[in-house]
């Protein structure tokens, strides 16, 4: 039987697209009338998350990101108005989170192996960026953006991978929206949004992942309507030194990996470009100072923190008293 939407008596289809982008995949689960033209709508979904990689990959070599990074210091130069606004977006969250989270790790990345230059930690690199005179991203960036222009007031190198996949997601989101669909779950990697509810008028549920290398394992169900969900964690990308786990997240502040028992922060926000961000700095903040940084913003997170007797888990509004959770009333 077709499912039937909530808000009119139409049959609805339920169609799933995907495509690869941005070292991953991107997929699209979408109820909607026989009418919408799917073809059409997979081509622009694929042509805005290959936007957004073009414009803000650190491996691409013409992308404008890197045309920021090569730039010499107290050079404008002229930037898309998407990279503009996450720029934007991520020094407004690197001021809330006094610095937790900084895309000014770009060289760190690279000396510890996860970045475009090695796939190994560099001894002697890490040791040249740490003797390197610390800037902030409030300190090393300047934007314009209503002349669409940007500069570095330092010899900073941005990574954006803390928040680029989440805007990809948000641009997926605008793509549905002007192609009239009102029922449909973007999702890149571990970056979700919601558009509606299904058509069925149940949310969106979507699985909380447990934060077990090697292996895929749901941990609980969250559930989804008008509303954007990201998770950062130590367990994809990570070097293992000694006992210890570093995260292939940086902490600027520290010019190290993330070392501080946080396994995952989920993150529940209004766009998934602010989720992304917000779990990226909360999992460098770490539980202490992250836990008190999301009460004073009022996000809804849950933090899984590793502790000898196993997994604890710390949550905040509706992330606060289970894994299985309604994103939205």
């Amino acid at each position: 039987m077709p499912k039937m939407s909530s808000d009119a008596a139409t049959p609805c289809q339920r169609a799933t697209l995907h495509g690869p982008a941005m070292g991953t995949r991107w997929s699209v689960s979408v109820d909607c009338d026989a009418a919408l033209s799917l073809d059409a709508l997979r081509q622009d979904l694929a042509a805005a998350v290959e936007q957004v990689d073009a414009q803000m990959s650190p491996w691409k070599p013409e992308s404008d990101l890197v045309r920021l990074n090569r730039a010499p210091v107290d050079a404008w130069v002229d930037l898309p108005l998407e990279i503009l606004e996450v720029l934007a977006c991520a020094m407004d969250i690197h001021r809330q989170s006094a610095g937790a989270f900084d895309p000014c790790v770009g060289a760190l990345v690279d000396a510890w192996g996860f970045g475009a230059v090695r796939d190994v930690p560099d001894a002697a690199a890490i040791n040249t960026v740490r003797q390197a005179v610390p800037c902030t991203m409030r300190e090393g960036l300047e934007l314009d953006c209503p002349a669409g222009r940007a500069r570095k007031r330092a010899a900073v190198q941005l990574d954006l991978c803390g928040i680029a996949k989440g805007y990809a997601v948000d641009r997926m989101v605008a793509v549905l929206r002007r192609h009239g669909v009102r029922h449909a779950l973007a999702a890149l990697d571990g970056e979700l949004r919601a558009l509606g509810r299904q058509a069925s008028g149940a949310p969106w549920a979507v699985a909380l992942e447990a934060p077990d290398a090697g292996r895929r394992a749901v941990r609980g169900v969250i559930e989804l309507q008008d509303l954007a969900v990201a998770t950062s964690g130590d367990y994809r990308r990570y070097l293992e030194v000694g006992e210890a786990r570093l995260a292939h997240t940086m902490d600027a502040r520290r010019a190290a990996p993330v070392n501080n028992a946080v396994a995952s922060v989920t993150v529940l926000a209004r766009t998934c470009m602010e989720a992304d961000a917000w779990a990226t700095a909360l999992l460098v903040a770490g539980p202490g100072e992250g836990m008190g940084l999301a009460q004073r913003r009022g996000l809804e997170a849950l933090f899984l923190l590793r502790r000898p007797e196993g997994l604890v888990e710390m949550g905040l509004g509706r992330l606060g008293s289970s894994t299985a959770q309604q994103g939205a009333a």
